[in-house]
């Protein structure tokens, strides 16, 4: 009496080749999603800040401006421009009545043969005007400035 023994050969060889599909699947799935980070509330410090430092990267200055309050409009008297590879990812906030500071962790890729990344903190301040959060005081990286009324 002969026993065959290939149907559950190919039964299992079905089930782990439909197991290895699903977590395929799953890690795609999971890869895909992660993408652009949560968008904050824009009447929250934090929403300000994600707002300014995203038109400051996408070089959308117009949109940068209308982030920063009028003193920091009317007082920059220089440019500073940004990189494509930088980032900035939040650490803390610290929100006072008309007041806050936003702590930033920003991250640059390195020139040079070995490609190195450097990272910091840095607050940016922020002030209450007209009920909204306006960027007093951002790092250098991340600076629009006005000279002479006019974006340099």
């Amino acid at each position: 009496m002969t026993h065959d023994t290939s149907a559950p050969v190919r039964r299992n060889l079905l089930l782990l080749f439909v197991a290895i599909a699903v977590l395929v699947i799953v890690a795609l799935a999971i890869v895909f999603t992660r993408g652009e980070p949560e968008v904050l509330d824009e009447s929250t410090p934090e929403g300000v800040v994600q707002r300014y430092a995203a038109a400051v990267l996408d070089g959308d200055d117009d949109e940068a401006l209308n982030w920063l309050s009028d003193d920091a409009r009317e007082e920059c008297g220089t440019t500073q421009s940004v990189t494509s590879d930088l980032r900035v990812a939040l650490i803390s906030t610290d929100v006072r009545e008309n007041s806050a500071d936003v702590r930033v962790q920003i991250s640059q890729n390195g020139s040079g043969p070995f490609g190195s990344e450097y990272s910091y903190e840095e607050d940016v301040k922020l002030t209450r005007e007209g009920g909204d959060w306006r960027i007093e005081v951002a790092p250098w990286e991340l600076t629009i400035c006005l000279m002479d009324g006019e974006i340099r």
